[in-house]
């Protein structure tokens, strides 16, 4: 066993490859044998994930989850800032340029829309939750854009690692819910072709969620939704410590 866990510790990276693909195997069976694939197989993995991640916390008592167990050391690397940018880059390279072209002022306004209905539904849970500082609402208002954009403005605006936690925490439920709902809106609301699917990941904005979600309605159309909700990570990220935050801040 001892040479086993040594193993495992020095290609750490290579299991945590190795044991993403155990979860997703299990999750994608799970989702067709017991769900009849009513629960994307993506949303289930997504849950096996935090649980696993909360277990860790729980064994080490440490802040990186799953991956202060030695064997698992690897997901530190693999969950990191760099593996997360190569994916959404190679994500994006899947999209036509010419299709993208046509969306045209919608993916614009849809970005906007978005950004603008995810800031304010978090600062109505904020206030409702008793907070009433700008900084704390700014950041957790952003944080209902996306978990990125949240502790990003927090940050930047020197709120409270409390209130950035809750950020990071809204925009992960958000996650999760687009993940899970997607595929069971996408046929009532035409999310059947690139054009509406720019348009949808404008609007949600959470990369990780939309393309989950995408991938469980249509394969083929990850590419288009992940590439505006990138875009709303950033623009998230521009406008939430700066205009939003000036606006927070004026109001309360």
């Amino acid at each position: 066993m001892d040479i086993i866990s040594k193993f495992l510790e020095k290609n750490g990276l290579v299991f945590a490859f190795f044991t993403t693909g155990v979860v997703m195997f299990a999750s994608f069976w799970v989702s067709s044998k017991w769900t009849n694939k009513k629960i994307p197989g993506a949303a289930i993995a997504i849950l096996a994930g935090l649980v696993l991640a909360y277990i860790g916390g729980e064994v080490t008592h440490g802040e990186k989850g799953i991956a202060d167990i030695k064997i698992f050391s690897g997901f530190a690397q693999m969950g990191g800032s760099m593996f997360r940018d190569f994916t959404i880059v190679a994500t994006a390279m899947g999209a036509s340029f010419v299709l993208m072209k046509q969306t045209g002022w919608l993916g614009i306004v849809s970005l906007l829309l978005g950004i603008a209905l995810a800031f304010a539904s978090g600062v109505a849970i904020a206030l409702a939750a008793g907070y009433s500082d700008a900084k704390s609402l700014t950041t957790i208002g952003a944080g209902a854009c996306t978990f990125i954009v949240g502790p990003v403005t927090g940050s930047a605006i020197g709120a409270s690692s409390d209130v950035i936690a809750l950020s990071i925490a809204a925009g992960v439920v958000k996650s999760v819910f687009v993940t899970i709902g997607t595929p069971a809106v996408a046929r009532f609301i035409g999310l059947n072709n690139p054009h509406s699917a720019m348009i949808f990941g404008g609007l949600m904005g959470t990369t990780s969620g939309v393309a989950a979600g995408l991938a469980a309605t249509d394969p083929k159309l990850v590419p288009y939704g992940a590439l505006t909700a990138t875009f709303y990570t950033g623009l998230g990220c521009l406008l939430c410590p700066s205009i939003l935050y000036l606006l927070m801040d004026f109001i309360f």
